[in-house]
């Protein structure tokens, strides 16, 4: 029996490792060596291997011609792409109730290589609204969306994305000192928020959740600023109520 056991706890910690692994490659979409993954992980490199191995006899990661430039393999891809379209298909009807509550146009975006990509809409009735292209990709770090994404991201991890997406040196500019400002408060329980950063005279909320696989949604309202201003408590308050609502299965709420 103690065999057994043993046995199993083994396995568990297997699983455990390997989805680490997969976890830290889904945030490193351009690969990563061996070393860094053991690095990374903080598990000697042998074990890291014989996990990466296994990985990718199962098609699950992908060591392209041995390169060790080690990435998520196709089977996970296929994984993500079907979990994406489940997420997708349950933030709809949040969207809708958002929308018809406020009236205000709801876009639905996921991270993806480093940018936000747009995935869905629910046009708003207000007869000055914004009208986005499915497929557009938009930035990190002027959108209400991308800003929401980064702050459910490891602090690491959202400052390598956002130095790559400015240019920012190692060293953090004021600018970037500002944004990681920004971003504990969004993980301290505030809204994203855009206020003409992206597209002067449309302002936004945001907010992110992740699926079973990692994936990273981003919800946001974008509105033009004359009306922002008035209505931007309100609008605050229904997105919040929105998203608790959605997240009801977990053991508390985001918002309070």
């Amino acid at each position: 029996m103690k065999t057994n056991i043993s046995k199993n706890n083994q396995g568990v910690k297997v699983i455990s490792r390997a989805a680490s692994i997969l976890r830290l490659l889904g945030q490193e979409t351009g690969g990563l060596s061996l070393g860094q993954i053991a690095t990374r992980v903080e598990l000697p490199r042998s074990t890291v291997q014989r996990i990466v191995s296994a990985l990718a006899d199962e098609g699950l990661i992908s060591n392209t011609n041995g390169s060790g430039n080690i990435r998520l393999g196709p089977a996970f891809l296929a994984i993500a792409e079907a979990s994406s379209m489940t997420m997708q298909s349950r933030l709809r009807p949040v969207m809708k109730s958002l929308s018809e509550e406020t009236g205000e146009t709801v876009d639905l975006a996921i991270l993806d290589k480093g940018r936000m990509r747009f995935i869905d809409q629910i046009e708003g009735s207000q007869r000055l609204r914004t009208v986005s292209r499915i497929g557009e990709l938009f930035p990190l770090t002027t959108t209400a969306n991308g800003k929401a994404a980064l702050a459910l991201l490891s602090r690491a991890s959202a400052t390598k994305l956002i130095q790559a997406e400015t240019g920012s040196p190692s060293q953090p500019t004021p600018s970037l000192k500002h944004l990681i400002i920004e971003l504990d408060e969004i993980r301290a329980g505030h809204l994203a928020k855009d206020e003409n950063e992206h597209t002067e005279g449309i302002c936004a909320f945001g907010v992110a959740v992740t699926d079973s696989s990692g994936e990273v949604f981003a919800l946001s309202t974008p509105v033009p600023s004359s009306r922002f201003h008035r209505i931007k408590y309100e609008l605050a308050a229904s997105i919040k109520r929105h998203v608790n609502q959605f997240e009801l299965t977990q053991s508390t709420n985001r918002y309070k």
